[in-house]
């Protein structure tokens, strides 16, 4: 059975198919951030070999900074979490490299190129200076790190346009009222809410409707 949450908690990597409208289910990220302990679709992911390829990768991309002269924080040591009003934000970044006043966010994706990893990136952008005290005044930057090619991002594309959004987003999915459900295969077949929890899951997927015209 869920537990509510004290106060709305909103993990960062919840967010970025939203902000791209990869997604559209916002009720999805609404509730778990408004619950913890509920029940989850079982998954065939397999875990283990994604583990494996994303460290590996991991260890290639800090080698490379440390052998560019940079420190390099890891995982745990990026943990954040900013406090809002409404909500707080937590996230994780992979890979923080730093060298005296510069510093690069680099997150690690051993999948296809998506925009919803670049805009990951961003809210790191935007979240880390705002809450870890040793970037406060560093000049950032970011990277999507792939197998075989990177996609740089500049800081200013946290532009206000930018943090508008998040910030909208995120007061709409840490509201009392429920955000809007968008039931349908192709948002619940990736969702690991079961229907327990969200008895509007569309758990196959179906033909569209169809007619017919004489205009073309």
């Amino acid at each position: 059975m869920p537990t509510p949450r004290d106060f709305p908690y909103i993990w960062t990597t919840w967010l970025p198919r939203l902000l791209t409208g990869e997604n559209s289910c916002e009720w999805a990220i609404w509730f778990k951030a408004h619950h913890q302990s509920w029940e989850r679709v079982p998954s065939d992911f397999d875990q283990a070999k994604w583990m494996l390829d994303h460290t590996a990768l991991l260890n290639e991309r800090i080698a490379n900074r440390t052998v560019g002269g940079h420190d390099v924080d890891i995982e745990a040591q990026n943990r954040f979490e900013l406090h809002g009003k409404t909500a707080i934000l937590a996230g994780r970044p992979d890979i923080i490299a730093h060298r005296e006043d510069h510093a690069v966010i680099v997150d690690a994706k051993t999948g296809h190129d998506s925009p919803s990893h670049a805009v990951q990136v961003m809210i790191y952008l935007y979240a880390v200076p705002r809450s870890l005290e040793r970037y406060r005044n560093a000049k950032l930057s970011g990277q999507v790190t792939y197998r075989d090619h990177t996609v740089r991002i500049s800081a200013e594309a946290v532009d206000d346009k930018f943090i508008q959004n998040l910030g909208a987003l995120i007061r709409r999915l840490s509201a009392d009222k429920p955000a809007r459900r968008v039931p349908s295969f192709a948002e619940c077949r990736f969702c690991d809410i079961s229907a327990a929890e969200c008895p509007a899951r569309v758990e196959d997927d179906y033909e569209p409707e169809d007619g017919t015209t004489e205009d073309f």
